[in-house]
């Protein structure tokens, strides 16, 4: 590395991503984001133009852990159901209509099942691909940073609480001393 060297510029992850999904020729990406080597937020996004969703993935549980081997039928597919809640907001028939799009095959049927179960928290809804204007924010979502932070403030309390507990009995101690033990000597020799 030279000495006068300069950091290139952070790229924009949206526009990179939106370059290789049209390489491969496709409109729709399911992208998974590691953050902090704890979180996995899962970005739905429709490409070049948008919307894109983003999800905060709280549990994946593998096709192995659910005792499924797969789906064996040619030509059958996962089914997709949705109930009725996502015909009432406007958002929620957005999301209806990304997982449909992205979760069923273009004139193809023998496709193997996605596998696995996944348990998410929408976060966000934006109007641009990998972002844009927002169109929906959850007001439900606490990011898992601030839930570490609050558990860390209470295993700080929990401590401060022995501290004072042990300098409340240190000072109890020194305020009512024993009295001296008439006994404390009697098994001493005498010489």
């Amino acid at each position: 590395m030279m000495k006068d060297s300069k950091v290139e510029a952070k790229s924009s992850k949206g526009a990179t991503l939106n370059e290789l999904i049209e390489l491969k020729g496709s409109s729709s990406c399911l992208f998974f984001e590691c953050r902090k080597h704890k979180d996995l937020y899962m970005w739905m996004v429709k490409s070049p133009s948008g919307p894109s969703v983003k999800f905060l993935v709280n549990a994946v549980h593998t096709m192995e852990e659910l005792k499924l081997t797969g789906n064996h039928l040619k030509g059958s597919r996962p089914l997709l159901t949705f109930s009725s809640n996502f015909d009432k907001d406007a958002h929620w028939k957005l999301l209806k209509e990304m997982l449909t799009q992205i979760s069923v095959p273009h004139n193809e049927t023998d496709k193997i099942a996605r596998g696995g179960l996944d348990k998410m928290t929408l976060v966000e809804i934006f109007g641009g691909s990998f972002g844009g204007p927002t169109l929906y924010e959850n007001p439900f979502y606490v990011s898992p940073n601030q839930i570490r932070a609050l558990e860390k403030r209470n295993k700080a309390g929990k401590f401060a609480k022995k501290i004072k507990a042990k300098t409340r009995r240190k000072m109890h101690e020194l305020s009512n001393p024993l009295e001296p033990d008439e006994f404390a000597d009697m098994w001493k020799d005498d010489e």
